[in-house]
């Protein structure tokens, strides 16, 4: 399929394409976006990209899900402490890991870090009980580290070859096995909270080998995959430089909502609001697997489009996208306010979580609705090279705007978790704006322009070469 390759890699098929066959749906069609034919193609394409990133994202999401939901009936000590070591684990740890090699030797300091959860949760002021139950949760949770470094090497050398269905069956697989697997360790071994991490591991592990044995044995990986071997680490240096930045944009926005859930711990009450906050944050994650595969798709078709020099199908797929997004904003916001009154009872059976949990619902499809708008105009920002622009956007709309609106309306006008979350919506509000200012100010045939010149660029020595 022709518009799945990147701006960089057919230069000569996509040039001929576009000035010798015509184009007709860059040509035709897309002058008149509103046939409803031409939207429905577009719609087309853009689910058949996303709809295997979001099983899959979804699946390996449930994971630690699955084991803070089992962890909550254990009683809000528990649930909290689990809480709070996920969320140090995610910023210290799992938004990183994003080669091998120099993921597993980052793995060993995060790991150390892991070991003084508890330490170091108590000297910033974390409840005592609460910093105790996360630090041991975060020991069990070691192991996982590892796995989930070499996990996403997996996803991502797969991803890149479009071979999704297999980590659908694989990440599918491991999900069920790790329901079992956390009713075993959790209630039938003695263990309790410490085997919902440890189901973590074995589960991430689990899902490793199974895609390990694929891309060993599997036909699909024959060419691709050649074995472990020195040349890994030729340019070692070169990648890390790249890596570096990349994993700063995510953690950029993905640092301000685990800190929520760190700050809930400094208010009154901390059991239940960081019990809650948890609750809340498992929540927005499953629900930001829609867009997120829809940010990938529209990232995607937007970076062919323009290499293609098709500028109004990349305009016409940003519109396209920007509608899905809002059409399944409002049908998950419109379930999360109706299933609210009932949701906490899959945390927990303690009455005071599940009353808090449904009133902040609401609160959670507001920035549901919202961050599913900018992570599709995040995607669109990827898709044009816009890279530098998307993360100090998020730097400005999430530490300028959202955390500090999050510390006010908490801690100065005393409105709790409430308030933290009313914050980062806060920040998604900046975000949205800003987003949305520079995608309308878009001169899509001057990206186009760009496109192929970074095209030219990059393929002019293979060109000589020949």
């Amino acid at each position: 399929m022709e518009e799945q390759d990147g701006p960089g890699t057919t230069l000569r098929s996509s040039l001929i394409s576009s000035s010798e066959k015509g184009y007709v749906f860059a040509g035709e069609a897309v002058e008149d976006s509103c046939e409803s034919n031409v939207v429905f193609e577009e719609v087309k394409r853009q689910l058949w990209l996303s709809g295997p990133l979001i099983s899959v994202s979804l699946l390996q999401m449930c994971l630690q899900v699955i084991s803070v939901m089992f962890v909550g009936h254990l009683g809000e000590l528990a649930l909290s402490g689990a809480a709070m070591a996920t969320s140090f684990a995610g910023v210290t740890g799992f938004s990183f890991l994003r080669g091998m090699f120099v993921l597993l030797l980052v793995s060993v300091p995060l790991a150390t870090i892991w070991g003084y959860t508890g330490f170091i949760l108590l000297s910033i002021g974390q409840d005592p009980e609460i910093a105790a139950q996360a630090g041991l949760y975060a020991r069990w949770m070691i192991p996982s580290i590892f796995a989930y470094g070499l996990l996403q090497c997996l996803v991502r050398f797969l991803q890149a070859q479009n071979i999704v269905f297999p980590m659908m069956i694989s990440s599918g697989m491991t999900a069920l096995v790790h329901i079992l697997l956390c009713w075993i360790l959790v209630f039938e071994s003695g263990l309790g909270f410490k085997g919902a991490a440890l189901a973590n591991s074995i589960s991430y592990w689990a899902n490793v080998l199974l895609l390990a044995l694929y891309v060993k044995f599997s036909p699909a990986c024959k060419k691709t995959w050649t074995g472990l071997s020195k040349e890994s680490l030729h340019d070692v240096f070169h990648f890390i430089q790249l890596a570096v930045p990349s994993a700063v944009m995510v953690c950029l926005e993905f640092w301000s909502f685990e800190f929520l859930v760190l700050l809930s711990g400094l208010l009154p009450n901390p059991k239940l609001e960081t019990s809650v906050l948890s609750i809340s944050l498992n929540t927005a994650s499953l629900a930001f697997m829609i867009p997120f595969g829809l940010g990938g798709a529209v990232s995607t078709r937007v970076s062919n489009e323009l290499g293609a020099r098709r500028p109004q199908a990349a305009k016409l797929a940003v519109r396209v996208v920007l509608g899905l997004a809002i059409t399944f904003g409002l049908v998950v916001g419109t379930t999360m306010i109706l299933v609210r009154k009932v949701w906490g009872y899959a945390y927990s059976s303690e009455e005071e979580v599940v009353s808090y949990v449904a009133v902040m619902m609401p609160i959670l499809a507001t920035s549901n609705f919202l961050d599913g708008i900018q992570c599709v105009l995040s995607g669109t920002c990827r898709g044009c090279g816009w890279q530098k622009i998307g993360a100090f956007v998020n730097l400005g709309a999430y530490y300028i705007a959202g955390i500090p609106s999050a510390i006010l309306l908490a801690f100065v006008l005393h409105i709790g978790g409430k308030g933290l979350w009313m914050g980062i919506i806060c920040g998604l509000l900046v975000q949205v704006s800003l987003l949305l200012t520079v995608t309308l100010r878009t001169n899509w045939e001057q990206e186009a322009r760009k496109a192929r010149d970074r095209v030219y660029s990059s393929s002019l020595p293979v060109d000589m070469a020949q």
